[in-house]
């Protein structure tokens, strides 16, 4: 097909050069675009420049959209705006949410299968690169002992708990509607139909049941350490036009921090989860 395929760290990430437009639109470059997602866990499509009918015909290759429950473009149902201008997104404040290493989803039964993200603009200050952390390949390192100790474990998911990391200090009111959002127990250690193992960590881990709260949050601040440390870590610079679909299953993901002003605007669409963490 005439373009490239590069792997960019031992364990995760893949860069692929040389197809744009609606050559994307292919079954066949959606079943090699599946395959690297299984390996590698980030596939970017470098400067894929797909406009906004593109990217949801190449999202419905590769699995079931999810329609947004609030209103945006009515032709394109699909696709959320991504961006801290408040006049393009009703959830631009809490975009800062974002900053904090997190999987999409976790207060669902099924989380998100996938996430593609394609750039609009980017900002003009070198702001906003995007970070991936493999959980798979920080699971598959930790030695047996500890994996043995985690299986059993079960954590409490809310949106509060990602939300207190931004507002520290908030008012009744607030809290009571962060609250409203209604939290999930997960097992730690998620094992897949196919037997692979990720751990599901991040900004929205609250409590490790049945443990004492100083002591599960120091657990879960400890793997969450260990799964970002550099060797597990992709960061993603972003040029305009660039397509990135991550396994929003295994891979945490953040932003890294952008001013309120910032040009930075994505394009994303979702895939409906096809797995209850188990």
């Amino acid at each position: 097909m005439g373009h490239t395929v590069t792997e960019l760290t031992p364990t995760t990430g893949v860069e692929i050069n040389g197809l744009s437009g609606g050559r994307l639109v292919d079954p066949g470059v959606a079943a090699e675009c599946l395959d690297a997602l299984e390996r590698r866990g980030v596939v970017i499509y470098r400067e894929a420049h797909l406009d906004d009918d593109e990217l949801v015909a190449f999202s419905r290759l590769l699995g079931d959209v999810v329609p947004l429950p609030m209103g945006g473009d009515p032709r394109h149902p699909e696709i959320q705006k991504v961006t801290r201008d408040a006049s393009k997104s009703k959830l631009a404040a809490y975009r800062e949410g974002t900053f904090f290493w997190h999987i999409d989803g976790t207060t669902a039964a099924v989380p998100d299968k996938a996430t593609l993200l394609t750039a609009r603009q980017i900002a003009d200050d070198d702001t906003g690169d995007t970070e991936f952390a493999n959980t798979y390949a920080a699971y598959e390192a930790l030695p047996d002992s500890e994996k043995a100790e985690l299986d059993d474990l079960r954590v409490v998911h809310s949106f509060a708990a990602s939300q207190l990391l931004v507002y520290p200090d908030p008012s009744p009111k607030e809290r009571a509607a962060w609250d409203r959002n209604p939290s999930r127990e997960h097992p730690l250690v998620w094992t897949r139909r196919s037997g692979r193992r990720s751990m599901v960590l991040g900004s929205t881990a609250d409590e490790v049941v049945g443990r004492d709260p100083a002591e599960g949050r120091a657990l879960l601040d400890r793997l969450l350490d260990w799964a970002t440390q550099p060797r597990f870590v992709l960061r993603h610079r972003w040029r305009v036009g660039d397509l990135v679909i991550w396994d929003n299953t295994g891979m945490l993901h953040r932003a890294r921090p952008y001013g309120e002003h910032s040009a930075r605007l994505m394009h994303r669409t979702s895939l409906a989860g096809e797995e209850a963490v188990a």
